[in-house]
């Protein structure tokens, strides 16, 4: 058995993109491909700071010009690289060195169609035909993927798989978070509704999501009562009372005018019942 040449090899490896492991090494490697090869030459993204992505640039008109495509970059960084998270943008005007220090930039490998493009494209003769190249190509690349296997998130516009959710995993979860809080204010505020009550209320809320939503609300209902109990003592608001007022409707179960003070008693505990209501009405 033969081994080949090691050039042979690797002559037509591309380096992967790991936007899970090293979201801000995915980006240096995409770079090219996100913004284009003329605006890659004069921006490069240094660090990841929470929900901001910070891009250095060679000057401040450089940075005045993509401050106006910030929308267009982050619709960009989700089609190509699907990093979560990235919400913000800011500029930096500095030198232009690897954005992890470290490791050389590497373009992320594209399509016959979109080199050839960009090899019969002339370079550009201003940093106005720069910018209008790459609204082109956002463009282009969006309407490629509309036209293939691929829809918009309803609710933001990026392309989503065809097939799968009408929303892109960031908006997902946005309105999931949404809604859990909408159901456990609810849950304080009236918690007698019950599961018909609320679900007439907040769309899309299956049994089984508002059970798991109850018991994680009463949960850390319980917690702060029970912390109350070990301090001796409940907050000048008197916060614990109402919450005490809600646990007891909702983990009953029972009508709020069917609850006598022995159910009180028996699910609050004496110790628990002395402190918010006997303390509490001296």
């Amino acid at each position: 058995m033969s081994l080949k040449p090691l050039k042979d090899a690797t002559g037509t490896w591309t380096p992967a993109v790991d936007a899970q492991g090293e979201p801000l090494v995915a980006l240096a490697a995409a770079w090219s491909g996100i913004v284009g090869k003329d605006i890659a030459q004069h921006s490069r993204p240094i660090e990841i700071n929470g929900d901001t992505l910070i891009i250095a640039t060679r000057s401040s008109a450089w940075t005045q010009q993509l401050s106006f495509l910030g929308d267009h970059v982050l619709r960009s960084i989700g089609e190509t690289v699907h990093i979560g998270g990235i919400t913000k943008i800011r500029f930096r005007v500095g030198r232009l060195g690897n954005a992890t220090g470290s490791r050389p930039h590497t373009v992320l490998k594209r399509s016959t169609a979109s080199r050839k493009h960009d090899s019969e494209r002339p370079d550009a003769a201003s940093l106005a035909e720069v910018m209008d190249n790459f609204k082109t190509d956002v463009t282009a690349a969006k309407r490629a993927k509309s036209g293939a296997a691929w829809k918009e998130c309803l609710r933001c516009g990026v392309p989503v798989p065809r097939g799968g959710s009408s929303r892109c995993v960031p908006c997902a979860q946005a309105e999931t978070d949404a809604k859990v809080r909408k159901v456990a204010r609810l849950l304080f505020e009236a918690p007698w509704l019950g599961y018909a009550g609320i679900a007439a209320l907040v769309t899309e809320l299956p049994e089984r999501e508002y059970e798991s939503i109850r018991h994680r609300v009463l949960a850390r209902w319980w917690e702060t009562l029970t912390r109350a109990a070990r301090l001796g003592h409940i907050s000048t608001s008197g916060r614990e009372r109402l919450i005490a007022s809600s646990y007891v409707i909702l983990k009953s179960g029972l009508d709020p005018e069917a609850i006598s003070p022995a159910v009180v008693r028996n699910l609050l505990g004496d110790d628990l019942h002395a402190l918010i209501y006997e303390i509490s009405e001296k």
